[in-house]
């Protein structure tokens, strides 16, 4: 309910003027603004697609190549360093981190894609030790973890532009009916329910790692129907909450609720479980770069190990091992590594073309559907101000828009407050045919982006194009694995995970058909803890 106090106010907010000050407080012309075109190395990736490479110039020799540098590849090259300093991390991009990269500029740092990790469950030690390991968590009290303050996100934490109002939290609650508002409640309740279940076996329903959720039918039945279908079939049919669980399905999966399994959809809901001595299950960690902290985390003692602009092109098991042929860009040569073992910790649709044909995998690659998403970090001449509802938050969602908001990437500085501001604009470009809506995002050009930016923008902020500086914008023609219905639970996920002949290992977010950083770690260090085991039983047969 609102009340007499807090009608006056908000009436008082919106007639005080525009949506935007800025502290500045200046009257700007518009200006120009500058910006790039940036994104994943193209022009090598598509060289994997001609296949026309010279013969190896050279041979190395190594006892383990980790093809790929995201976060499953640095985890597993992270758990490798412990046992050995005799392998090879080959990253086809001028740097490491996959979807969890970011950069910087004179105003500060951002993210280029993730930007956060929830607060981890008790389902992977491995995490919770990396975690202490780079003082995220700085001790424990009563067997609970203590997380360091200046990594949870700071208050305000999140806010949405509704009925031309910023109100707190992005779940829509100001100016909606009262069955809207008892549908929404009911389905919390809901997936609040799903989240405590656990099975006959003591299993959770939904869990992180998805392997570790229940078995049962009666969950894995909802892999069949689309989160759309299950919220009708429910009963759930306020607008409000449609567009809420939308969001929600956008914005960790890249897919809407037509495109999303019911037990995905539900997943985002009832997985999250952590436990803390300092925060609470839905608090998040996060870092003016995102996710990228955690990459130069886990990259820490292995930059002679990793090879950056290697564009890994053929992996072919062997009588001794595997043998790996690299194009290495700087050089401009083909090189060969004999190796014992190798990790492939790329995507399936690369996995297809480096892997020969006559390796039966048992899984159909067209299964395998990634979403693409376009970020853009915004450079502004100054912070953000609200007079309209809730101030600047670190999350900022607009009501009926088809992006999922913009980040304030300066909200975790606390040593001093900037001149300049950066903001990262998200918008995952949803849709069935994603060939054709990838194709688009590539060709459309800085200009074409930015009016799409700008218009999205303009609906809280009129005024905002006067402030920008820069806007720099990312297209990821594959940003991360979508769960279509059907997919969570099929062989061909399954399938995907299994090793060849013992000497080939798998490790991508993929393989759990969720990208998130929880899910690409843990396959990461598990193919490693594979491959020293394969690596140990051929060194004691000889």
């Amino acid at each position: 309910m609102i009340t007499r106090r807090k009608f006056v106010k908000q009436t008082l907010q919106a007639a005080a003027g525009s949506s935007l000050l800025l502290s500045s407080m200046q009257a700007c012309k518009p200006r120009t603004i500058a910006g790039s075109m940036q994104g994943p190395n193209a022009a090598l990736g598509h060289k994997l697609r001609a296949m026309q490479f010279d013969p190896p110039s050279e041979n190395i020799h190594t006892s383990v190549v980790i093809v790929g540098g995201g976060v499953a590849g640095l985890s597993a090259a992270r758990y490798l360093k412990r046992a050995t300093n005799d392998f090879i991390l080959l990253e086809l991009g001028d740097d490491t981190g996959g979807n969890s990269i970011g950069g910087s500029n004179a105003a500060g740092a951002y993210p280029w894609g993730a930007h956060y990790l929830p607060l981890p469950g008790n389902n992977d030690p491995e995490l919770m030790a990396f975690l202490q390991d780079a003082q995220v968590i700085t001790g424990y009290e009563n067997d609970l973890p203590v997380y360091n303050e200046y990594y949870l996100c700071f208050d305000p934490k999140e806010r949405l532009y509704i009925n031309h109002y910023w109100q707190d939290g992005i779940i829509p609650h100001e100016g909606i009916g009262i069955k809207d508002r008892e549908q929404i409640e009911r389905f919390l309740a809901m997936m609040n329910d799903f989240r405590q279940q656990l099975d006959a076996d003591g299993r959770e329903a939904f869990a992180i790692p998805v392997d570790c959720s229940s078995q049962d039918a009666k969950y894995r039945q909802l892999d069949a129907i689309s989160m759309e279908t299950f919220l009708q079939n429910n009963g759930f049919t306020s607008p409000y909450l449609h567009w809420y669980v939308n969001y929600c399905c956008a914005d960790d999966y890249g897919s809407s609720l037509t495109e999303t399994s019911a037990w995905a959809g539900i997943h985002y809901f009832a997985s999250r479980k952590g436990k803390a001595a300092n925060a609470s299950y839905d608090s998040v960690l996060t870092w003016p770069e995102g996710n990228y902290w955690l990459v130069k985390q886990l990259r820490k003692n292995i930059a002679s190990h990793i090879y950056t602009g290697a564009l890994a092109y053929h992996i072919e098991p062997t009588n001794t091992g595997v043998d790996i042929l690299y194009y290495d860009a700087v050089k401009k040569q083909t090189i060969k590594i004999s190796a014992q073992t190798a990790i492939v910790a790329t995507p399936q649709f690369v996995n297809q073309r480096m892997l020969p044909g006559k390796i039966n995998r048992s899984l159909d690659y067209t299964r395998f559907e990634y979403a693409p998403w376009m970020v853009a970090n915004i450079t502004l001449s100054a912070s953000l101000e609200e007079r309209k509802g809730e101030q600047l938050c670190w999350d900022n969602v607009i009501y009926g828009s088809d992006a999922v908001g913009y980040v304030n990437a300066s909200h975790q500085l606390i040593s001093f407050v900037p001149e300049q501001n950066i903001i990262t604009y998200y918008k995952p470009l949803l849709g069935k045919d994603i060939r054709a809506i990838r194709q688009q995002a590539y060709q459309r050009n800085w200009n074409e982006w930015k009016d799409i930016i700008l218009k999205d923008l303009q609906q809280p902020h009129p005024r905002i194009e006067q402030y920008i500086e820069r806007m720099d914008i990312w297209v990821w023609g594959h940003g991360m694995i979508k769960p279509s219905p059907g997919f969570i639970w099929s062989a061909d996920r399954k399938n995907a995970a299994a090793p060849v002949g013992e000497k080939i290992f798998f490790a991508h977010s993929d393989l759990s058909g969720i990208s998130i950083f929880e899910h690409a770690f843990y396959h990461g260090h598990t193919a490693a803890r594979q491959a020293l085991n394969a690596l140990l039983t051929a060194r004691s047969i000889l």
